[in-house]
């Protein structure tokens, strides 16, 4: 039985600094369950000074625990039982589905070994990859040499908190830096508790800390702290274009962001079988709300098999129950909160203004009380300039459009803001491939929407939807800094 008792959840204070619950001085905020709008815990920002002491916490422990010059072996033998216990521990499923959007049932059968995996994935690429042996002249030897940068900053966002930790904490760790991440604000409680479990793991204290608060006070203060070294960030892309700018100004420091999207599912009619093509762009589109960076959002469909692919998503749309994420039964998640819900309504108000029409959906749901539960929504009759199909929503609502050939299809594909992912949907090889090379996004997927388990495959956007990479041997070895070396005999 995965139901739980909301008001029996224990809830980890504060901040996490050096391997201790610490609280602060900063200003106070309110912290809402999504699932029915109620206060449940109040937290203060984390101070400029609160950040100083954790980053140089940080630092410190660096020096001081030889994290850095473990054997990596050491190290990823320390992730593995992290790993472990992030899977036998049944208060982080909790925390995860109390605060955040996602469902119990989908934290439990799909977040946790998700997270645990990530973090798996890392442990083998601590003495997997490191420096390079050049050719030169017979009496010297060239060399390049992989170090950590030392401290890494990390924020992460609301809608997957435990799994985006992992990405971040996953790499850097591994490679031997020391990692201080903040917590999107509205969700702060599950990574508190994955760090807690990291130095039951045997992490030493300080080499992870973790420090809540908002963006504008706390995030800030980490990003420009001259003591960190990196920064990994995934959040909006307005949010991302600040950091960046911050990085730059205060320290030269590299950065990795994986920032919005507005992405295509493009439809051909050689796409096979409808029913499974309806079910597949559903999930694209309602997946924990609507509320990923990667949904795909704007359906363009080949005109001939249009009208029956549509019919049929309405019909699933029709079908989701929404209920709260204590629920092992639920499966349908709420939006984060009310600003969310009040962006999505304007969003649909401006596309209605512009000609949109709603064939499904368009409004929350009835009978949730205070919690912002959306109908999954269609919108048609859309053109390219509609702020349905330029502005990346966050919410379930799926802009369709049609078109006649190849070409045409292309086109509408492009996005001028973001090139996060795409999905095509086509049996042709040669026309998938065409595809593939003609949409400009950093993922695209065929014949399926949404990553897999493959931790190999690495993820990032072009454009406005970011710059580097998440997963993969590249998030690893963007962790560290490569240092030239050239030996005279």
């Amino acid at each position: 039985m995965l139901s739980f008792d909301p008001e029996k959840v224990s809830l980890p204070a504060g901040h996490y600094i050096g391997g201790q619950h610490c609280q602060s001085q900063g200003a106070a905020f309110e912290v809402k369950r999504p699932s029915d709008g109620s206060v449940y815990a109040t937290l203060q920002d984390a101070t400029p000074q609160d950040v100083d002491r954790a980053v140089t916490v940080a630092h410190q422990a660096l020096k001081t625990s030889g994290w850095s010059g473990c054997p990596p072996r050491e190290r990823g033998r320390v992730l593995r039982r992290w790993a472990d216990l992030i899977e036998q521990d049944t208060l982080l499923a909790q925390l995860e589905a109390l605060g955040s959007t996602r469902p119990i049932s989908d934290v439990v059968l799909h977040e946790i070994p998700f997270t645990a995996e990530a973090i798996r994935f890392y442990a083998e690429c601590a003495d997997k990859f490191s420096g390079d042996l050049f050719p030169t002249r017979d009496s010297s030897l060239g060399m390049l040499i992989a170090e950590p940068y030392g401290v890494i900053a990390a924020i992460t966002p609301w809608n997957f908190p435990l799994s985006m930790a992992s990405w971040k904490c996953g790499p850097a760790l591994a490679a031997g830096n020391a990692v201080v991440l903040k917590p999107s604000e509205l969700t702060p409680f599950s990574t508190v508790r994955m760090a807690e479990l990291a130095i039951q793991a045997g992490l030493p204290a300080g080499v992870l800390n973790i420090v809540q608060g908002s963006g504008a006070v706390t995030g800030s203060a980490l990003v420009t702290h001259p003591l960190v070294r990196k920064v990994s960030f995934t959040g909006s892309t307005v949010t991302g274009k600040r950091i960046m700018s911050d990085a730059a100004q205060h320290g030269m420091k590299p950065v990795t962001l994986e920032l919005g999207g507005k992405s295509p599912q493009l439809v051909f009619d050689d796409a096979g079988d409808l029913e499974v093509l309806a079910q597949r762009i559903l999930r694209g589109f309602t997946a924990n709300g609507g509320q990923a960076c990667v949904a795909g959002t704007r359906l363009i469909v080949q005109r001939n098999i249009a009208d029956p692919l549509v019919e049929r998503l309405a019909q699933l749309c029709r079908e989701l129950k929404p209920g709260v994420t204590w629920q092992e039964e639920s499966r349908y998640a709420p939006l984060i909160d009310e600003r969310q819900g009040n962006k999505v309504c304007s969003v649909i108000a401006a596309a209605k203004a512009q000609g949109a029409e709603v064939l499904v959906g368009g409004e929350r749901f009835a009978h949730t009380g205070d919690g912002w539960f959306w109908q999954p929504t269609l919108l048609s009759h859309v053109a390219q300039d509609n702020p349905a199909v330029q502005q990346e929503i966050f919410g379930p609502v799926l802009t369709v459009q049609t078109f006649d050939d190849e070409e045409q299809g292309l086109a509408m594909a492009a996005h001028d803001t973001y090139g996060l992912c795409a999905g095509v949907h086509t049996l042709s090889l040669p026309r998938a491939m065409r595809a593939m090379r003609a949409i400009d996004a950093g993922t695209v997927w065929i014949n399926r929407y949404g990553r897999s388990g493959d931790f190999i495959i690495p993820t990032g956007g072009f454009l406005g939807s970011g710059i580097g990479k998440d997963l993969g041997r590249q998030a690893f070895q963007a962790c560290q800094r490569q240092k030239s070396v050239l030996i005279d005999f």
